[in-house]
């Protein structure tokens, strides 16, 4: 376990230099007042696949992503299990990739994409399930939202970032292609 507090702790450095360096490209032409920087990780399709089944997801669910990145999650969940899904992005260049992931899996029926403010959906409350791989932060404003929005049963499995006051159901250390994963599964009381 302290092993994996150290990766943790290690990678959430790493993602903290890399969302505040200077210069990183896509930033041209970025004015002061306009949205930060958002960093994207994609999740490994294994660790997809573990989140997956540790939330036990089946056909008859709603899984949202919050922060969906390329929209691997739900469409996997949509191609593989049948699940409906919603996907939510605040960076229209993900959403151009979650479209183009929907499209390719070919469950344009199951999953709907949206641009917006994960924090900020409006029917979280339709979700069965949720999967998110967000930083600390997120997790720390997310928690109050969750507890009043999500209905009971409904499951949360997040990737290597936990809430900060609710105790997990369930952790595990995942090893994946090149590195261990740490995975956590709430059920909302």
């Amino acid at each position: 376990m302290l092993r994996t507090g150290i990766a943790t702790l290690g990678m959430a450095l790493v993602m903290a230099l890399v969302v505040g360096a200077p210069g990183r490209g896509d930033d041209k032409n970025k004015k002061d007042d306009d949205k930060p920087d958002l960093l994207y990780v994609p999740t490994p399709p294994e660790v997809v696949a573990k989140m997956l089944d540790m939330a036990k997801v089946k056909k008859e669910d709603v899984v949202y992503d919050l922060g969906c990145g390329d929209g691997r999650i739900v469409a996997t969940a949509a191609k593989k299990l049948g699940a409906r899904g919603v996907g939510v992005d605040l960076n229209p260049e993900r959403i151009k990739e979650s479209r183009e992931t929907i499209k390719k899996e070919g469950v344009e029926k199951l999953v709907e994409i949206r641009e917006g403010d994960a924090l900020k959906v409006e029917d979280l409350d339709k979700a069965s399930v949720v999967m998110l791989y967000m930083l600390p932060e997120f997790m720390r404003k997310l928690q109050p939202i969750a507890q009043k929005k999500l209905k009971p049963g409904t499951r949360i499995v997040s990737h290597d970032f936990k809430f900060p006051t609710w105790k997990p159901d369930e952790e595990v250390d995942f090893k994946g292609p090149e590195r261990t994963h740490t995975l956590y599964l709430w059920t909302v009381k």
